[in-house]
């Protein structure tokens, strides 16, 4: 393991909100967290408060220092962190953690901001870039003719703010292309989000005799879901098909609107967000999950899904097909095509038991190239500046896109333990993690209200968190 590393990650978005970029900065912090990594965030307040907090994330406390943030007025769940003074806050950080490295999650604000501090005081700064352009222009108030202008200007300025990068990460080949292209960068390193399978290992096949829909993200516009309504309602010959969509968004209201306009308002389902006990339940009990989003720069909720043993279905369009193997662990659909999509179910929801265990065998053999450790090192590597020359992660090997059909015996009889071993793992994991829940509960109830004891004992945690580093 590498020796204990401080490491700041600003963020734009970040949990409780829904979202890849979010999903991935927590994971991240999570897993270096249990390294024994000392590890900052910083990121809007989902609330009126400021300052830093202890907050539970991915399982594990960590420092949060939340900036004064408004509400985005075009977008249900989006913030907007206070521009002013901002570089001063974070620079405060910054000096006092004095961190090996800083990680921004974006060049928008937060990370902008940031990064001017942390040049200011001649730290090492990485990225991972998350944003694609067409995602904020549904959000903004500009009429549709003047968004192919805009999103010249803001890869422009993309480029200008991450070219000043020590390290510049994608999730995909694919992505770390496009932004290569877009923004005129060079030298983007395609690291997957990466995924921790064993959380999400069970030993419930995959079954089509109730069959259900998953879709997890946004509700929002370009996720693409009324295309998956559209498509349920036309498989008018499996009135069972029951649809699970996960998450909130813009696009909730006119959802459910079109979800009775087609006649399947009782087999819909909105869920909202679920807690992360609830998640690996909710892929274990779907059929198939559905991803016809038009704007992935990765999708980790279809690495959810797959670690899960799902067959995946998504639209073939930015980072999905490196997911999404067409008739090896699910099936690709043209972007926006509602009787190609439904076709694609069709074929899941007729096939028999021995197809539905060799897609679900196959997408839990292609997410072991995402393993989250893979990814951990890379990046502590990263943020001490050694390492291979162009690091990647397993799924970048020209191996992980051969086609698989059905895997020999020999591999799947290692997959089956390797399933035993992760689900063991995982029901540990659980039953500890009901433990510490239980005792974090029992500590916030003697602190309720409390918040100056709360910003006190923060301070006290990062003091020991210093003590141990000057050692």
């Amino acid at each position: 393991m590498a020796s204990s590393l401080r490491i700041v990650i600003p963020c734009d978005t970040f949990a409780p909100d829904i979202n890849g970029a979010a999903r991935f900065a927590e994971r991240l912090a999570g897993g270096l967290v249990r390294k024994g990594h000392e590890v900052h965030i910083i990121a809007p307040a989902f609330d009126t408060s400021e300052g830093p907090r202890i907050e539970n994330h991915d399982g594990v406390d960590m420092i949060v220092h939340r900036l004064r943030s408004h509400k985005v007025p075009q977008h249900k769940t989006l913030r907007w962190p206070e521009p002013w003074g901002m570089t001063g806050k974070i620079a405060k950080v910054l000096k006092e953690v004095r961190p090996h490295a800083v990680h921004i999650q974006s060049h928008l604000m937060v990370g902008r901001f940031a990064l001017q501090a942390a040049r200011r005081q001649r730290l090492r700064v990485i990225a991972t870039n998350h944003v694609m352009p067409e995602n904020l222009m549904r959000y903004s108030l500009l009429p549709k003719f003047l968004h192919p202008l805009a999103m010249k200007i803001i890869w422009a300025d993309a480029g200008r703010i991450l070219r000043k990068m020590d390290a510049l990460t994608t999730p995909t080949k694919r992505a770390a292309e496009l932004l290569e292209d877009a923004a005129k960068v060079s030298g983007v390193l395609a690291i997957s989000c990466g995924i921790d399978a064993s959380r999400f290992a069970n030993n419930t096949p995959t079954d089509n005799s109730n069959p259900v829909a998953l879709f997890l993200g946004r509700l929002d516009d370009e996720k693409k879901i009324d295309v998956l309504l559209r498509a349920v309602a036309k498989l008018t010959e499996h009135p069972k098909l029951q649809v699970e969509l996960v998450g909130d968004g813009g696009e909730r209201q006119r959802l459910g609107a079109l979800a009775r306009e087609l006649g399947i308002e009782d087999r819909v389902h909105f869920l909202g967000h679920v807690s992360d006990q609830e998640l690996p339940g909710i892929y274990e009990r779907c059929t198939v999950f559905v991803m016809p989003s038009i704007a992935e720069l990765q999708s980790i909720a279809t690495m959810e899904a797959m670690a899960s043993g799902r067959p995946v279905i998504g639209a073939d369009a930015m980072a999905l097909p490196h997911l999404v193997h067409d008739g090896d662990n699910g099936y690709l659909f043209p972007p926006g095509d509602v009787d190609r999509l439904a076709d694609r179910l069709r074929r899941v929801l007729t096939a028999d038991q021995a197809e539905l265990a060799r897609l679900s065998e196959n997408s839990l053999h292609l997410i072991r190239s995402h393993d989250i450790e893979r990814t951990l090192k890379i990046f502590e590597d990263l943020y001490q500046g050694v390492g291979e020359a162009v690091p990647t992660t397993d799924d970048n090997r020209p191996s992980y896109m051969l086609p698989i059909g059905r895997l020999n015996d020999s591999v799947r009889a290692r997959l089956q333990d390797w399933r035993e071993d992760a689900v063991g793992l995982r029901r540990r994991a659980e039953d500890l993690g009901q433990e510490a829940r239980e005792r974090l509960s029992d500590v916030r109830e003697g602190v309720m209200g409390q918040i100056g004891e709360l910003r006190a004992e923060v301070k006290r945690q990062a003091k020991k968190f210093r003590k141990r580093r000057d050692r």
